[in-house]
């Protein structure tokens, strides 16, 4: 136990922001660098390990997190990392992007504040980094053995990086410019930037695995003859196909997926474009959707100067303590002010747009909304509460439906699919196809970054199994576990 009084002594104190005024000037993360370092080993400290750790269960990961507290408790940063490394392939991504449901399964959440998991996370893999402890590990032999995998997301990454160490030879395609799916061009680089996903890039090149950009199979490369190919294959494409809003004046200028939007910043912090072509400088600016996807668009349009944000959710506001149905240990629905709102803006609940208004030439101007409430389980609308509000750039950020069909590499495999329209795996996430796995979002549906990288973990078991018939690969997830919700 890393300190036995440490919950009752020290209570929760959590990383610094830089202040609002400073960060939206830049794309710089929004924490003060170095803040951590000086208060993790007490907040570690506060960890009770517990005889029964239900963060453990709050990760689909199984994250050591008791163990690695300790350490971190300790200073000893080394066996810190070799604890986080032991389930997790990537706990910078993590530490940085996962909503943490390993905090809300924290024991001492039940009366206290929850231990800070995700701060020491990611204090221990940048310390690791800065002290040289992440190397790679390229296997000691080969098993002649090839492996495709499509999708350099978190599930492609980790499937990639743990079928490597097998010793299997594994080639990674991604039909962006770039290494890191959604990672790479659906984060917003002020909430990761994208240094951390270069440096993995290059461990995992050291070990070994091939990298293939701007290349999409299904248009590219025909997905049966890939499978001719390899011995293998992983399907870990996501689930790219974003909700529409089929209301009159979807088609105006102005009106756009937020995945065609937050790319196209994120290429000018590369330094492939001077001005994104969608901008929200200068204008009002409405984001539809209340989610992460949509708190990154609030967050990106602050720093392109937009003259107002609103945010409208359809759902009403969460609270700010647990709901009873929604008991400890369960992941709750509570009101979250992330670092985008801090930054300014309307955040508008229960409300649902009718239609949008354009100007003469096509443009969209302004967005009529009305209130709705939930009754007897349905939305209904609230007559007499229309009103229009200002809006020159609307961002769709509703959510995902499935893993892209258009491209033609679900029917060029022949894949069935669920009743969710995710195609279907088996116990080893296997599909209908002999030797094509599926991990991910694509199997799983739209889920949360943690999910995804366990899952890459245990499809590697699956295929290291079915290319040697036997695997010592963790698994830490089956296809069919859910989150801890109620």
């Amino acid at each position: 136990m890393a300190d036995p009084k440490g919950f009752l002594t020290t209570g929760r104190e959590v990383a610094q922001t830089r202040p609002v005024d400073e960060r939206v000037k830049d794309w710089n993360e929004v924490y003060v660098p170095g803040s951590l370092l000086p208060i993790i080993s007490k907040q570690a400290g506060r960890c009770m390990d517990c005889g029964i750790p239900f963060c453990h269960n709050g990760c689909p990961l199984g994250n050591l997190i008791p163990e690695w507290n300790d350490y971190a408790y300790r200073e000893d940063w080394a066996a810190a990392s070799e604890r986080l490394h032991a389930t997790n392939n990537f706990p910078e991504f993590t530490g940085r992007l996962c909503p943490a449901p390993c905090e809300s399964a924290c024991v001492l959440g039940i009366n206290q504040p929850a231990v800070t998991i995700k701060h020491v996370e990611v204090s221990i893999i940048d310390k690791a980094w800065g002290n040289g402890d992440v190397t790679p590990q390229p296997p000691e032999r080969l098993s002649g053995k090839t492996v495709a995998v499509i999708g350099s997301g978190p599930a492609g990454l980790a499937a990639a990086q743990q079928l490597t160490r097998a010793g299997h030879t594994v080639a990674v395609y991604e039909r962006a410019d770039r290494i890191g799916g959604l990672l790479r061009y659906g984060i917003p680089e002020f909430k990761m930037e994208k240094s951390h996903i270069n440096r993995r890039i290059e461990q995992m090149r050291a070990e070994g695995t091939k990298f293939r950009t701007e290349t999409e199979i299904g248009r590219d490369i025909d997905a049966a003859k890939l499978r001719r190919r390899y011995d293998a294959v992983v399907i870990a494409a996501g689930a790219t196909v974003s909700r529409d809003l089929p209301v009159p004046g979807r088609e105006l200028n102005g009106v756009h997926f937020a995945m065609e939007y937050l790319p196209l910043a994120n290429k000018v912090q590369e330094g492939d474009l001077t001005v994104s072509p969608i901008t929200a400088e200068g204008k009002h600016v409405v984001v539809i959707g209340g989610g992460d996807t949509g708190a990154d668009c609030v967050g990106t349009a602050h720093r392109q100067g937009a003259l107002s944000v609103t945010q409208l959710e359809i759902m009403p506001k969460p609270g700010e303590e647990r709901n009873a149905n929604q008991p400890w240990p369960t992941f709750p629905m509570l009101y979250k002010v992330t670092s985008a709102h801090e930054e300014g803006g309307e955040r508008v609940y229960s409300v649902s747009t009718t239609h949008f208004e354009g100007d003469e030439d096509g443009n969209v101007q302004a967005l009529h909304l009305i209130e709705v409430e939930f009754k007897d389980g349905k939305l209904e609308q609230k007559p007499g509460t229309e009103r229009v509000i200002p809006a020159q750039l609307v961002t769709l950020a509703m959510g995902f439906t499935g893993t892209d069909q258009a491209n033609g590499l679900v029917q060029q495999f022949g894949l069935e699919l669920d009743e969710r329209g995710n195609i279907a795996r088996d116990a080893d996430y296997a599909t209908n196809v002999d030797g094509v796995f599926v991990a991910g979002d694509a199997g799983r549906g739209q889920s949360l970054i943690v999910w995804a990288i366990a899952e890459g973990r245990s499809a590697a078991r699956g295929v290291d199994r079915f290319l040697t018939g036997a695997s010592a690969l963790p698994a830490p997830i089956r296809p069919t576990d859910r989150a801890l919700m109620v």
